[in-house]
């Protein structure tokens, strides 16, 4: 399989992981969103960057880069290729002037890191396709309004007994009311359940 471009559309606090947020990950040239919880330190870092401010000393990923970048090394790109049971996986791929070395790496730094160096930033086809979601939902008629106000105030947990139409049908208004994080909640448990099926 091959791998697709991606960016960053942008990172939120979380209410549903206390000190953690959420990092929403476009796949180009589609409407598909993939939704990361990352750690504080990871999220500043990566919201530093991206706002072009410089903090008076550098930070952890800023060290890695002025190290790298003293002894000619590049990072040319940071591929998200594996997902499993709740976690992505990221290789980082360095250049040093002769040949490619790939360094394995949680997704939240490599992305870091990677918004540093300006280098593309890539998911693997399977994770695309079992982890991101649709954007754009047209209609949403299974849930009363009084359920879509519980949904809003993230008064809903997943259940055990649900099944996966049902969850599904969840999953997609919570894209449509653009609760990624609690999207990615669900959407993990989607894979779960198909995979205990698949047993």
């Amino acid at each position: 399989m091959g791998k697709r471009k991606l960016h960053i559309i942008g990172i939120s606090t979380s209410s549903l992981q206390p000190n953690s947020f959420a990092m929403i990950l476009g796949v180009e040239g589609e409407k598909l969103r993939i939704p990361i919880i990352i750690g504080p330190y990871e999220a500043q870092a990566i919201a530093i960057e991206l706002e072009g401010l410089n903090p008076s000393r550098p930070l952890t990923h800023d060290l890695v880069r002025n190290i790298l970048k003293s002894i000619d090394v590049q990072i040319v790109e940071v591929n998200i290729n594996r997902f499993y049971e709740g976690v992505f996986y990221a290789l980082i791929t360095l250049f040093d002037g002769t040949k490619n070395i790939e360094i394995d790496s949680r997704t939240s730094d490599a992305v870091a890191l990677a918004v540093r160096f300006n280098c593309p930033i890539y998911a693997d086809d399977k994770v695309i396709d079992s982890t991101a979601i649709e954007e754009d939902i047209e209609e949403i008629d299974d849930l009363e309004d009084e359920n879509l106000e519980e949904i809003e105030d993230g008064d809903i947990e997943l259940a055990n007994n649900q099944t996966i139409e049902e969850l599904e049908d969840y999953l997609k208004v919570l894209i449509e009311l653009e609760n990624y994080e609690e999207a990615s909640k669900v959407r993990d448990e989607i894979q779960r359940k198909k995979s205990k099926n698949n047993e």
